[in-house]
């Protein structure tokens, strides 16, 4: 034990005081940052059996909350494992550290960006390192650093050459308070997903990346994540949004032209009533140039919300074009109306509709009374109240009567071929990404626009292009468009006046990436060579809310690097988990005004406002939010209970996907558990004699090496609250053997238990190891080994049923013959109370679980 660990071992029950854990765990904390613990090289990583366990780095906005106190404890339990079972493990920390939110905070303190991040990423780093996380800092990163970004822009100007990256006019979804640019991912109900303002559409010449190209191979890229929870390669699956269908091609009467319509029921093309566009659609934008009713109707579909979800709550609206199409079918007409809720980004931007069999065209042909013709069979003779979407023979269809929906969905589509008016066609919801963004705070885009040469590429050896660090934040907009100095630079082709592009890159650009930096994060190289052989992660941490933007991004960014030669992986997560809400009862003062779980009381019953003394409303439980005041401050938790309680209450209380509840009972539990571990341990220590009893050693024994068999799964599986549970099964029996006789079983046993928490309590792990004299730190101690023969069950219990129902319970030796079971089975009262008078017809016996007994 080093030097600078002061050892001072308690010799007697009359020495145990109650556990200090201030200044055990800063002790620790020194330990292991002074002896480099968790340290990693590259070369030990390439060259051993290596883990890679990452959580989803933080935005580094001042203060840590209990959410990241959870999300990184659990990834910590599972590094502090992995290390102790001889794997070198990768488990490294850095900082999220572009975005809109510091540029605010620029404009608000009237501070530099950078000033008030850096500031911020010192706050948090020390607050981290105060919940004893086993992080490898010298892989730290900030990714607003330019020896970060200079890469990303290297990146992106290989992408260019690969075909991956383009620039296109396009409309955008255009946020007013931020002035930004919004991904549609980043659209929630149709609000800019930071500033919460309705989100506008403009046309914009925006850089984007061809993620639309990889649509299948990131889709079927999902049926190989096996060690992914189903809900989020459901919502992948969803978002990439495959379908299959055909496109047809309406001929627009008096026109040479057509109106192209994917559709995926070709087969209900006889119900049609209507096409309709999109208001963007260049169809109805030509219109609208000689038809200003049409373009005032335009002007108000852009001003409602643009992301599915809003347009399918709004209101239904159209306008009838006064064009017609004609249906390849029947040779009818039918008008073209501009929709609001027709969205340019899904096929092409237009649609048919059947009103009969889409809820959504029912409720428009009802309000603009179209015709609604059933074509599929219900099975009930009356008309219909709401669209019928089952399956069912179709009918009113012409050469398509008699077919179920699937057969005449194959005949629709091979008319329309036979015809020349359609194909069959794959469609995909998801689109490329646009990555511009008019802020300061984010990676330079490596492009410069010269009047003589057009779009200019930055040489490679000019890269990084920095951010200037003399921006003004006291105009809306983008500080780099206004800047008097920095967009302005010669053409490096012609050396002709040339200016920057101002925009800068999304932030989800530089977090596509960070998982690869961190194999070698002080490489010149944006990604060293070691990186093939340490990714993919083995394990990923983050919230389920970033299941679409982020871990759809990273995904196809690292197909991107692969195709351009960076990296042999396409998959950056081999396994993911989604841990749950950190939640809080929420209180409100008489006013309706949000409290704090600290400005109230309890008094008589009732919790009332500290202020006023006044009855308080409680609510329900919620996940933490600084809005609805429901929060508590992980400072105060860890400065009046420590690190290692809060520790153990994240995990002990729920399994990690599922929601936390926080009470203060809970904690108060942990804080009672950890006192009665240090008290028990010591006590049991100061205990030790060589008298046994061998029959209670015997069974103390076999406990202890099913704890450590069962722990170890448990943690390997991530069921941290099973592991728990267990440690307490066994502390309780060990404490309820205090007075025994218990030989060299007792040393066993306490060496197991202080062993087996010290992934979940750390430095309380380490106090005791060296309390009970041991010299090598825990953190390098290997993980213990069960008895096999220690871990086999004596007996176990089998349910018996008679005719299904539970009737009755025998105890028995896993190893008896089934005859035996049977016959035991058999004997019970129960089972002979309700077999009397009856044939057994049969006995079913399901190994060690159940007998079943089929009697009538």
């Amino acid at each position: 034990m080093p030097n600078s660990v002061k050892i001072t071992i308690i010799k007697s029950m009359q020495e145990i005081q109650r556990y200090n854990f201030r200044e055990s765990e800063q002790k620790w904390q020194q330990f292991w940052q002074e002896n480099k613990s968790f340290e990693v090289s590259n070369e030990e990583l390439a060259n051993s059996p290596s883990y890679y366990v990452l959580e989803m780095f933080p935005y580094p906005s001042g203060n840590i909350h209990i959410g990241h106190v959870r999300n990184y404890t659990l990834g910590d339990v599972l590094a502090r494992y992995k290390k102790a079972k001889g794997f070198k493990v990768l488990h490294p920390m850095g900082w999220d550290a572009f975005g809109l939110p510091a540029e605010n905070a620029a404009i608000e303190r009237k501070i530099h960006p950078g000033v008030w991040t850096y500031k911020n990423i010192e706050t948090m780093r020390e607050q981290l390192k105060s919940i004893g996380l086993a992080y490898d800092w010298t892989r730290e990163f900030a990714t607003c650093s330019p020896d970060y970004y200079k890469h990303e822009q290297k990146f992106f100007l290989d992408f260019l050459k690969n075909g991956i990256a383009y620039r296109k006019e396009s409309d955008v979804n255009w946020d007013p308070v931020d002035n930004t640019v919004l991904a549609n991912e980043q659209v929630i109900d149709g609000r800019g997903w930071r500033s919460g303002a309705i989100v506008e559409r403009k046309k914009l010449s925006q850089w984007f990346l061809r993620i639309s190209d990889f649509a299948e191979d990131l889709l079927q890229g999902l049926t190989t994540l096996t060690d992914w929870p189903e809900k989020v390669l459901t919502m992948q699956e969803r978002w990439i949004g495959k379908s299959k269908g055909a496109k047809v091609d309406f001929a627009i009467v008096g026109q040479d032209g057509n109106l192209s319509v994917f559709t995926t029921r070709p087969d209900t093309l006889f119900g049609m009533s209507f096409c309709a566009i999109s208001p963007r659609h260049p169809l109805a934008i030509k219109l609208a140039e000689t038809n200003p009713e049409l373009a005032e109707f335009i002007s108000e579909c852009n001003r409602i919300g643009t992301s599915e979800e809003a347009i399918e709550k709004a209101d239904k609206l159209g306008f009838d074009s006064g064009l017609k199409v004609t249906n390849p079918f029947n040779s009818q007409q039918y008008p073209i109306y501009v929709a609001n809720f027709v969205l340019m980004e899904y096929g092409t931007g237009a649609i048919f509709g059947c009103p009969a069999h889409d809820q959504r065209d029912f409720d428009f042909a009802t309000k603009y009374n179209l015709p609604i013709l059933q074509v599929i069979d219900n099975g009930k003779n009356e008309p219909l109240k709401e669209a019928y979407s089952g399956d069912g023979v179709l009918i009113n269809s012409g050469f398509l009567n008699g077919l179920n929906v699937a057969d005449s969905k194959e005949k629709a589509i091979a008319k329309l071929q036979e015809l020349g008016k359609g194909e069959e066609t794959i469609n995909y919801r998801l689109r490329d990404w646009g990555v511009s963004r008019q802020r300061y705070w984010g990676c330079p885009i490596p492009i410069i626009y010269c009047d003589k040469c057009g779009i200019v590429t930055v040489p490679e050896q000019d890269l990084p292009v920095e951010l200037p660090q003399d921006a003004t934040f006291d105009q809306t907009g983008n500080p780099l468009a206004y800047h008097p100095t920095w967009k302005h630079v010669n053409c490096p082709t012609c050396g002709g006046a040339a200016e920057r592009e101002t925009d800068t890159f999304d932030t989800f650009f530089e977090s596509s990436w960070y998982f690869a930096r961190y194999c070698d994060s002080k490489n010149e190289q944006a990604i060293g060579k070691g990186a093939n052989k340490i990714l993919p992660v083995d394990k990923y941490i983050g919230g389920v809310e970033h299941a679409v933007l982020h871990l759809l991004y990273a995904r196809f960014f690292t197909r991107a690097l692969n195709k351009c030669g960076y990296l042999d992986v396409v998959e950056p997560f081999k396994g993911l988990m989604t841990q749950g809400m950190v939640c809080h009862e929420t209180y409100k003062d008489s006013a309706g005004n949000w409290l704090y779980p600290e400005d109230i009381v309890k008094k008589d019953g009732i919790w009332v406002d500290k202020a006023n003394g006044q009855p308080v409303t409680v609510g329900r439980s919620e996940k933490m939010s600084k809005s609805k005041r429901n929060t508590v401050d992980p400072r105060d938790i860890i400065a009046n209970y420590g690190a290692d309680t809060a520790r153990l209450f994240m995990l002990s209380d729920s399994p990690p996907d599922r929601d936390l509840e926080w009470t203060d009972s809970g904690i108060d539990g942990a804080w009672r558990y950890v006192n009665r571990l240090w008290r028990l341990i010591l006590e049991q220590h100061a205990l030790i004699s060589p008298e046994c009893d061998e029959a209670t050693a015997l069974k103390l024994r076999k406990e202890t090496h099913k704890a450590i068999k069962n722990i170890g799964e448990d943690i390997e599986r991530l069921a941290f609250n099973k592991a728990i549970a267990r440690l307490r099964e066994l502390t309780n029996l060990f404490a309820s053997l205090q007075d025994a006789k218990l030989g060299d079983a007792r040393l066993e046993t306490i060496n197991a238990i202080i062993r087996l928490i010290s992934p979940f309590m750390p430095h309380l792990a380490e106090e005791l190891w060296q309390q009970i004299g041991n010299k090598q730190s825990l953190a390098d101690a290997a993980w213990l080994e069960y008895d096999p023969a220690l871990c086999v069950e004596d007996q176990v219990t089998i349910a018996v049923q008679v005719n299904g129902k539970l009737r009755a319970t025998i105890n028995c030796a896993p190893d008896l013959a089934q005859s035996e079971i049977e016959a035991l089975a058999m004997q019970e009262k129960n089972v002979i109370e309700f077999t009397a008078n009856k044939e057994i017809k049969k006995v079913i016996y399901v190994k060690g679980k159940i007998v079943n007994i089929v009697a009538a």
